[in-house]
C-alpha cells in the first residue's frame, strides 16, 4: 500500500471531527479510495468518512483494513502544514505516515484490534431535506446551545427553523427559501452536544445537507474534498 495526499486540509479536518465523536476506527482502503464508518460509545451517533481515490496524488493499494486510535492519528496529521504531502504505507502491524515538506518526517502508528462488528451507513427514508450554507447552520446550532442541550428542527411549507427551549430561556433561528432550500414538513428534536461536533464539518464544505422526518434519525452531509456523513438518533419529546 502506498498512498500520497497532496491536499491534506480536507483529510486533516475530517480526522479531527471524527476524533471528537469516536476514539478508534476501522479504515478500509480499496480501489475506490479510503472509507471509515464508526458508532460513538453511547450508540447515539454514527459517522462516515469517504476519501475517493481521485483525491490522492498517488493511489496504489490492495484491499486493506487499518484499525487506528483516532486521537493518535489526529495528532500526527496535524503536523502537516499547507503545502505538505502525506505518504501512507502499511508496514506489517504499523502504519507509516510520512510528512514531506521542506524536510521529510516519518511517524509509525501502531495498528490496533477492534472487536466490534463492521458498521454500515443505514438506508433510511426521509421526508424533509434541507440544503444551506454550513456557516448559517453552525450559527443556529451555537445560538441554540446557549439556552438548552437539545434543539428542535422544524420544516414547514415556507420556513425551516432551529429552536431551543431551556427552563427559563429560548432561541429560534428561522430560514426562508432565500437562505436555505428545503422541502417536506417535519419536526424532530436532537442533541446539541452532537450537533456542535457535526457542524465542524463545515470546514471541508461550504454547504450542509440535512435530511430527517418527524421523530426520526437525522442525516447530516458535508461533501468537499472528503465526504463526511453523520446519523443522529432523535430525542423523543416528553409528554
Amino acid at each position: 500500500m502506498l498512498l500520497k495526499l497532496s491536499d491534506v486540509r480536507g483529510f486533516s479536518e475530517a480526522i479531527s471531527v471524527l476524533s471528537d465523536i469516536v476514539t478508534e476506527v476501522r479504515i478500509k482502503v480499496d480501489k475506490k479510495g479510503m472509507s471509515a464508518v464508526a458508532v460513538d460509545p453511547a450508540n447515539v451517533a454514527l459517522v462516515s468518512l469517504k476519501l475517493p481515490a481521485s483525491a490522492f496524488s498517488h493511489f496504489e493499494s490492495e484491499d486493506q483494513e487499518l484499525c487506528v486510535n483516532l486521537e493518535d492519528l489526529k495528532q500526527i496529521i496535524k503536523r502537516a502544514g499547507a503545502g505538505s504531502t502525506i505518504v501512507l504505507e502499511r508496514k506489517e502491524n504499523k502504519l507509516s505516515i510520512g510528512i514531506h515538506d521542506s524536510v521529510k518526517r516519518n511517524f509509525l502508528l501502531s495498528l490496533i484490534n477492534i472487536e466490534s462488528e463492521e458498521k454500515q451507513v443505514p438506508e433510511l427514508e426521509f421526508h424533509s431535506k434541507i440544503s444551506m450554507p454550513s456557516a448559517l447552520f453552525q450559527r443556529a446550532v451555537e445560538d441554540a446551545s446557549i439556552v438548552s442541550d437539545a434543539c428542535t428542527l422544524s420544516t414547514k411549507k415556507d420556513s425551516f427553523s432551529v429552536e431551543a427551549k431551556g427552563s427559563l430561556n429560548s432561541s429560534q433561528t428561522e430560514f426562508s427559501q432565500n437562505e436555505a432550500k428545503f422541502s417536506g414538513e417535519s419536526r424532530a428534536k436532537y442533541s446539541l452536544e452532537y450537533l456542535q461536533k457535526f457542524v465542524k464539518g463545515g470546514k471541508i464544505s461550504d454547504v450542509v445537507e440535512l435530511q430527517y422526518r418527524t421523530d426520526y434519525p437525522l442525516r447530516v452531509d458535508f461533501k468537499g474534498s472528503a465526504e463526511l456523513t453523520f446519523i443522529l438518533a432523535p430525542r423523543v419529546e416528553e409528554e
